[in-house]
């Protein structure tokens, strides 16, 4: 049986070192993530489009969406092939919450596309359309 005798101040000159070596790394990587991240555009010139995936939709649904800025958008609906059907509604909207009602009773009943467009964005989420 071999024993290793450590002493107190090794032990502590120890967990100095990996405590510190850590800190480093983690400086690193943030100075890294930091630098990757330059150029990356400014959240404030997208919007958000909410999705309605978690159920099907009938009758008269609501696409909402947020900005910060206010914008020219265009809110289309696309086919399960990716076909263009219609425009929703387009236009000038205000920074903040928006709601756009569609009424998808003159549609059959199956699987959509709902597309927010700006000039520098196309952002498009799936609607399942069941009218009973």
């Amino acid at each position: 049986m071999v024993l290793y005798s450590y002493s107190f101040g090794k032990v502590i000159i120890g967990i100095l070192i990996v405590t510190l070596s850590l800190l480093v790394l983690a400086i690193a990587y943030k100075k890294l993530l930091a630098y990757l991240g330059k150029g990356t555009p400014s959240k404030e010139d997208y919007c958000v489009l909410y999705g309605m995936e978690s159920q099907p939709n009938f009758g008269e649904v609501q696409i909402y969406f947020e900005m910060k800025l206010n914008r020219f958008v265009s809110i289309q609906l696309w086919n399960n092939q990716l076909e263009y059907l219609t425009t929703i509604k387009e236009g000038e909207f205000t920074s903040g919450g928006n709601i756009v009602t569609f009424d998808t009773k003159q549609f059959e009943n199956g699987h959509y596309f709902y597309t927010l467009i700006t000039d520098n964005q196309k952002t498009m989420k799936k609607i399942e359309i069941k009218n009973i």
